[in-house]
C-alpha cells in the first residue's frame, strides 16, 4: 500500500466475499470484480490510481488444492488504472516493487515473465502479439531468455462474466530452485518450479453478448499479487503452506491426527485450506445447504471431513482448526470474531450431520457394483442418503480408476427437484454482467424495495445481499420471520406508487462521514474510502431512498414498469430473500 501510495494511488478498503450485485458468481474471485462499474467507465470518487487487499475465493482449482500453491481462499493485493497510466508504468512499477531493495528485493534471475503471444485458443485472433510489453521488460532488466510468449489459454484475462472488461496480461513467476520436470518446463508449468506471483492485466477490450471484442472508452491495467505466494517467496519457502497465515492450522490438525504432516502433507493441506475458506464464508453469515453458495460451503467442509478420516481424526474437529483460524486473523477481518460463535455452531452441526452417515456412505461406495461407470442412480444415493457432493463421489471414484455417469446424476436431481444449480458452483469467474437498460431497471428497482420492506417490516431491514439479472431481482435482506400475504403487498404497493410517481434518480459524491450524516445506506460501506456516491431517489420532503452505492441507475422511477414480487422464502439463519420482476 505505501509504495502504491508514493505512485499516487488512493488505497481503498477491500470487499466482501459476497458479491454486493452481481448476477454471475457466488462468490468475489478477484480484486477487480467489485470495481468493474469502473473498469466499465464509471467515475470512481476516489480518483483513477487505486489500490487495496481483497479476499478472494476461489473453487476452479479445487482439485490442485494441495500441492504447493493452489488455495481456495487468499489474499489478493492489487492496483488499478482507471483510464490513466498504461503498460510502460505498471511493468515498471511492478518490477521495482519486487526487485528494490527498499521493497521486496527478489533477485532479478529469480524472475521470469510471460506475456501475450497473439495466438487464441480458438477462433479469430482478438489482438496482435504484445512485443511492446515483451520489449519493456527486457529493457528493464529481463532477458530475452527468460521472456515467455503463451497464448490466450493463458495469458488473457478473460471478462468477469459473460461480457465486460478484458484484455491480455503480463504475468511474473518467481523460479522456487526446484529441478525442471522436463525440457518442456517453463513458467506455468504444474510441476511447482515456476511460482506465479503477479499479473499485469491490460484491459482495453469490453466482450459484448455476441462475443465481440470491441475497444473499451477507456484503457484500464488491473493487477493482483498473491498474499500467501509473496510470503512464501520472501520466506524462501517453495510452498504455501509453511508460512504463517497456514502453520497455526497446520499444527492445530496435526494435534488431532495419528499421522504427521510430512507424512500426509497433501491430505494436511486439503484441510487447512478447505476449513479457512469454510470459516470465512460463514463469517458472511452463511450456512451449509444444498444451493448455491450454501453448497460450496457444504463441499468444503464435508471433503475437509473425509481428508481428516484418512488422517484417523474422530469428529469434533472442524471448529477447533476454524478456532486457529480467527485467532489469526481476527484483528484484520473483525467480522471472523465478530460472528465467532455462528461459525463453530455451524461448523460443530454440519459435523454432526456429515459424520452420521461418512463411514456408512464410504462403505456404501465400496460395496456399489463397479463396472466402468458409477450409474448416476448409485451417485444419487450417496448424495441423497449419505450426503455425499456429487465431486466426493467423482474424487472416490478417480480413487479407483472408474467415471461417474453425471448425466444420469443430474436427471435424478431434477426429478427430485433438489440442488438446483450444482451444475454452475465452483466455475465461476465473476463481476457485474453488464449495465444493460433492464439489468440496470432492476438494480434501481431493489433500492425501492429495501425502502418499502423498512417502511412495512421496521428499520432493523438490511441488505444482505442481491442477485440481478435482465429477468429478474434477487434480494437478500435481515428479517426472522416469514412475511404474511399483507406484508408482500403493502411492500408492492410501496414500490409501485414510487414507480408511479415518477422520482427522480441522482446522485452526489460526499465523503462517507457526510453520508452518514444525511443517513445514507451503507450495508456495504466497510469497503469505501475517501469520497462515496450517494444515490437518492426523490426529492425535497419526498425522499424515499437514500444509499451508497456504485451501479448503474435509471433518471426516472417511471422508467421501471410495474413491480411484482413472486416469492418469498428463507435465505438462512435470520435472512429472507424475495424474487421479483417488472412486467
Amino acid at each position: 500500500m505505501d509504495f502504491f501510495k508514493e505512485k499516487g494511488h488512493t488505497v481503498i478498503p477491500g470487499a466482501s466475499l459476497i458479491p454486493e450485485h452481481d448476477p454471475t458468481v457466488l462468490f468475489t474471485t478477484a480484486g477487480m470484480h467489485p470495481l468493474t462499474p469502473f473498469l466499465l467507465g464509471e467515475k470512481h470518487p476516489a480518483g483513477q490510481r487505486l489500490t487495496n487487499v481483497q479476499k478472494c475465493l476461489r473453487t476452479i482449482d479445487i482439485d490442485s488444492v494441495g500441492d504447493s500453491w493452489h488455495l481456495t481462499f487468499f489474499e489478493m493485493l492489487g492496483n488499478w488504472s482507471l483510464g490513466d497510466f498504461w503498460k510502460k508504468e505498471a511493468i515498471e512499477w511492478s518490477f521495482e516493487f519486487l526487485t528494490s531493495k527498499k521493497w521486496l528485493g527478489i533477485p532479478i534471475e529469480k524472475l521470469s515473465v510471460t506475456v501475450f503471444s497473439g495466438r487464441p485458443q480458438e477462433g479469430p485472433q482478438i489482438a496482435p502479439r504484445d512485443d511492446e510489453s515483451a520489449k519493456i521488460w527486457q529493457k528493464i532488466g529481463i532477458s530475452k531468455e527468460r521472456i515467455y510468449f503463451l497464448p490466450k489459454s493463458e495469458n488473457w484475462w478473460g471478462p468477469a462474466g459473460q461480457t465486460g472488461p478484458c484484455g491480455p496480461c503480463t504475468e511474473m513467476f518467481y523460479d522456487s530452485g526446484k529441478e525442471k520436470c522436463g525440457n518442456d518446463c517453463r513458467p506455468g508449468c504444474p510441476c511447482g518450479k515456476y511460482a506465479e506471483i503477479w499479473n499485469d492485466v491490460f484491459m482495453e477490450f469490453n466482450k459484448t453478448k455476441e462475443g465481440k471484442y470491441e475497444p473499451l472508452k477507456q484503457k484500464n491495467v488491473d493487477t493482483g499479487m498473491g498474499v500467501e505466494r509473496t510470503t512464501a517467496v520472501l520466506n524462501g519457502y517453495d510452498n504455501i503452506y509453511e508460512i504463517e497465515l497456514f502453520l497455526p492450522i497446520i499444527k492445530k490438525i496435526e494435534s488431532f491426527a495419528t499421522t504427521n504432516y510430512k507424512l500426509q502433507t497433501k491430505n494436511y493441506r486439503i484441510i487447512a485450506d478447505h476449513l479457512k475458506a469454510a470459516t470465512f464464508v460463514l463469517a458472511e453469515n452463511i450456512e451449509p445447504s444444498n444451493v448455491e453458495r450454501g453448497y460450496v460451503l457444504r463441499r468444503l467442509i464435508r471433503r475437509a471431513i473425509r481428508y481428516g478420516k484418512q488422517l484417523g481424526i474422530e469428529n469434533g474437529f472442524t471448529h477447533k482448526v476454524a478456532e486457529a483460524v480467527i485467532d489469526i486473523y481476527r484483528n484484520i477481518y473483525p467480522e471472523l470474531f465478530r460472528n465467532k460463535d455462528f461459525i463453530l455452531e455451524q461448523l460443530i452441526r454440519e459435523e454432526e450431520k456429515f459424520g452420521k452417515t461418512i463411514e456408512r456412505g464410504l462403505k456404501e461406495f465400496e460395496n456399489i457394483k463397479k463396472d466402468a461407470v458409477i450409474s448416476g442412480q448409485d451417485a444419487f444415493n450417496l448424495y441423497q442418503t449419505y450426503g455425499f457432493p456429487i465431486e466426493m463421489t467423482e474424487e472416490l471414484a478417480k480413487e479407483k480408476g472408474l467415471k461417474v455417469d453425471i448425466g444420469g446424476f443430474k436427471k435424478e436431481l431434477e426429478k427430485h427437484q433438489e440442488l438446483s444449480r450444482t451444475a454452475s458452483v465452483g466455475v465461476f469467474k465473476g463481476g457485474l454482467a453488464d449495465a444493460s437498460e433492464q439489468v440496470t431497471k432492476y438494480h434501481t428497482a431493489t433500492h425501492l424495495l429495501l425502502a418499502g420492506l423498512r417502511k412495512v417490516l421496521g428499520s432493523h431491514v438490511v441488505q444482505k445481499g442481491s442477485n440481478i439479472t435482465a429477468e429478474r431481482l434477487r434480494f437478500d435482506f435481515s428479517h426472522k420471520e416469514k412475511l404474511f400475504q399483507e406484508q408482500i403487498k403493502q411492500v408492492e404497493d410501496f414500490v409501485n406508487d414510487a414507480i408511479k410517481k415518477d422520482l427522480p434518480v441522482n446522485f452526489e459524491e460526499m465523503t462517507l462521514e457526510q453520508a452518514k450524516k444525511i443517513n445514507a445506506m451503507g450495508v456495504f460501506e466497510s469497503r469505501y474510502d475517501g469520497k462515496v456516491r450517494v444515490y437518492t431517489i426523490g426529492k425535497d420532503d419526498k425522499i424515499i431512498s437514500r444509499e451508497i452505492c456504485g451501479g448503474p441507475h435509471v433518471k426516472k422511477t417511471s422508467e421501471l414498469g410495474r413491480f411484482k414480487i413472486t416469492k418469498e422464502e428463507s435465505s438462512g439463519g435470520g435472512v429472507r430473500r424475495i424474487r421479483a420482476v417488472l412486467e
